[in-house]
């Protein structure tokens, strides 16, 4: 087994170094989200080019991202909840396709559609808040 000192695995709780990863892990895991949204949908704007040359794409933007998400994920536990950090990765997931469908494809987002991820904003914060006790 090797030893797991350095700040990315270290497991001694610091303040310090808590609060730095209650901020950045919600970032990495937003960029995770972006990212997967882009591979998923970003290759439909350059239908032009043939399949295989979408998937590999779509693989090499995919790799990164595996590894945002893996380190965003270590770095957060026992700051966020397990299923704190799934909850906001779900919920991001969707706001980012949203955004690439909207922003990279032009499709319309309606105000119901708005409304929706209005409300997945809302429950990624309370989600992601630390409660008094646990339950």
């Amino acid at each position: 087994m090797w030893k797991q000192n350095n700040l990315l695995f270290a497991e001694k709780s610091n303040p310090v170094t808590e609060s730095f990863r209650a901020f950045v892990v919600p970032i990495m895991l937003f960029t995770s989200s972006m990212i997967m949204a882009i591979a998923w949908l970003g290759h439909l704007k350059f239908n032009q080019f043939p399949l295989i040359w979408a998937i590999l794409c779509s693989w090499l933007l995919v790799l990164p991202e595996y590894f945002i998400n893996i380190v965003a994920i270590r770095l957060g536990y026992k700051v966020y909840t397990g299923a704190q950090m799934a909850a906001f990765r779900l919920c991001s997931g969707v706001i980012c396709v949203a955004l690439v469908s909207r922003l990279l494809l032009g499709e319309d987002l309606g105000i119901k559609k708005l409304f929706g991820f209005g409300l997945m904003i809302i429950a990624m914060v309370f989600i992601s808040r630390k409660s008094s006790h646990t339950a």
